[in-house]
């Protein structure tokens, strides 16, 4: 689906870094073509300046959105999930950072939270890279607890799993 929706702004780098910015931010655009967290407008000027583009390509891009049925369903649906990783070292929290070798097997999330039950660890959070969206996915996942040598071990020698982070 990213490479459908990055298609349609081919001719245009700059247009594509905006709607990167959307996706990966969780930015919707409203009736209006106003870029928009919830409620709250973002204002375009922001955008251009944190990407390195000019004000109006964030115009036409948000026109481009409105005018196609596709991509209008999509920006207008988007929203944004809070994430605790940022906060785990004010809050005391881990975070385990897993690079799978393929992001697009199956299995890759139970096999994690699974491993991670087994060792009686809670899991406070879970967020998971679409692989479409981001060349290198990654599984995140947050507990309130230190996780054991033995535990990590046994995750990192799973056969999906490339490379672990703790934080």
């Amino acid at each position: 689906m990213f490479d459908e929706i990055m298609e349609k702004f081919e001719g245009s780098p700059s247009q594509q870094a905006v709607i990167r910015l959307l996706l990966e931010r969780g930015f919707s655009v409203n009736d209006d073509g106003r870029v928009v967290s919830g409620g709250i407008e973002i204002p375009n000027t922001g955008i251009a300046r944190e990407i390195d583009v000019d004000r109006r390509v964030v115009d036409s891009t948000t026109d481009v959105i409105l005018e196609d049925p596709e991509l209008r369903r999509i920006f207008q649906n988007i929203s944004q999930v809070p994430s605790l990783m940022d906060l785990a070292p004010v809050l005391d929290l881990t975070v385990l950072t897993i690079t799978p070798v393929d992001a697009e097997r199956k299995g890759i999330v139970a096999g994690i939270t699974g491993t991670l039950a087994d060792h009686d660890v809670s899991i406070r959070q879970t967020i998971s890279e679409d692989p479409e969206f981001t060349d290198e996915p990654k599984l995140y996942l947050v507990t309130d607890q230190d996780l054991p040598g033995g535990l990590i071990t046994e995750i990192r020698d799973l056969e999906f799993v490339r490379k672990i982070e703790l934080q």
